[in-house]
């Protein structure tokens, strides 16, 4: 008879106790280690005025000259930044002009454009401050990238390829670049 008397007291304490446990328990736990909302919000303007910073940079360069790039068949004749899009980050290609003072012997042996170009692999997101940064002289065809997909990337990375060159050229339009695009030597898209 005595455990049935204690037992109605025994319930209600010991779910008291549980409560209070849960209770405390989950005062004790850290909110989920995120952004705030001033965060994000600082961030995104962080990121506008980079491209707008961008964007004027790049409108000192002339608008692009369509029959000039239009005729350039090969990625090696061609002189404005070249841009090959792989999964995660974006090559960029720049041939910088002859520095030949008199120019009697542009581009001869001792200047060919080989030894005038360069390849920086960047981050998609890092791509308008590289492309602004360039010299004037490094876009003759005026304010145009060829772009095209990465030619030795396996199959099983052609969606994430293809879905970073449609970020970049809406990135590249976003800053009023123009994108010719370019075939790979795997079929990817024509020109």
């Amino acid at each position: 008879m005595l455990f049935a008397v204690a037992r109605p007291f025994f319930l209600p304490i010991v779910l008291l106790s549980a409560v209070t446990a849960v209770i405390a328990g989950c005062k004790d736990q850290s909110p989920v280690a995120g952004p705030s909302r001033a965060e994000v919000r600082q961030e995104r303007q962080q990121q506008r005025s980079k491209m707008e910073t961008a964007r004027e940079q790049l409108e000192q360069i002339p608008p692009p000259s369509k029959n000039r790039y239009l005729a350039v068949h090969t990625k090696d004749a061609y002189g404005n930044p070249f841009l090959v899009v792989h999964p995660a980050t974006v090559t960029l290609t720049i041939i910088y002009r002859d520095q030949d003072p008199n120019g009697f012997s542009a581009g001869g042996l001792l200047r060919p454009p080989a030894a005038r170009k360069q390849e920086i692999d960047v981050r998609p997101g890092d791509l308008p401050q590289a492309l602004s940064s360039l010299p004037a002289d490094a876009w003759p065809y005026g304010r145009v990238v060829a772009i095209e997909e990465s030619p030795a990337a396996p199959r099983t990375e052609r969606v994430a390829i293809r879905r970073n060159v449609e970020a970049t050229i809406q990135m590249l339009n976003d800053l009023g670049v123009v994108v010719d695009e370019w075939t790979g030597s795997n079929g990817a898209l024509l020109r």
